[in-house]
C-alpha cells in the first residue's frame, strides 16, 4: 500500500501564503506523478494541480494559474503545494493523490482516475 499524508493547511487571510506537503511513503511504486485537489463545503472534489515525477510536465487549473506552484523533492519523496495571493474561494480541504495507471499529466488531472488518496489538510481563508 502507499500511504500519502499532507499537512500545512491552516486559517490564513485572503491575500496570504501557505504552503502544503505531501509524504509518499510505503510499497511506492514506479508512479508517473501525483495531483493536488480540493473539496469545498458541499462541493465535489476538483483538480488543483499535478506534476510528473520527473518534472517535466505541470498542469493547473485555471483558477489557480499564477497563484500556485505545485513542485517535488524526489529525495524526500514530497509533493507541495505553494498557495499566495489567497482568496476566500480557495477555502476547502486539500488532497494529495496518484494513480498505479497515470501515464499522462492530462490523466493525473482527472480525480476519477486516482486509487490512492491522503486524508487531506483544511485551509481557511479568511477576509
Amino acid at each position: 500500500q502507499v500511504q500519502l499524508v499532507e499537512s500545512g493547511g491552516g486559517l490564513v487571510q485572503a491575500g496570504g501564503s501557505l504552503r502544503l506537503s505531501c509524504v509518499i511513503s510505503g510499497r511506492t511504486f514506479n508512479f508517473y506523478g501525483l495531483g493536488w485537489f480540493r473539496q469545498a463545503p458541499g462541493g465535489e472534489r476538483d483538480f488543483v494541480a499535478a506534476i510528473s515525477w520527473n518534472g517535466d510536465a505541470t498542469a493547473y487549473t485555471d483558477s489557480v494559474k499564477g497563484r500556485f506552484t505545485i513542485s517535488r523533492d524526489k529525495a524526500k519523496n514530497t509533493l507541495y503545494l505553494e498557495m499566495n495571493s489567497l482568496k476566500l474561494e480557495d477555502t476547502a480541504v486539500y488532497y494529495c493523490a496518484t494513480s498505479r495507471y497515470a501515464t499522462s499529466i492530462v490523466v493525473l488531472s482527472k480525480r476519477n482516475s486516482m486509487d490512492y488518496w491522503g486524508q487531506g489538510t483544511q485551509v481557511t481563508v479568511s477576509s
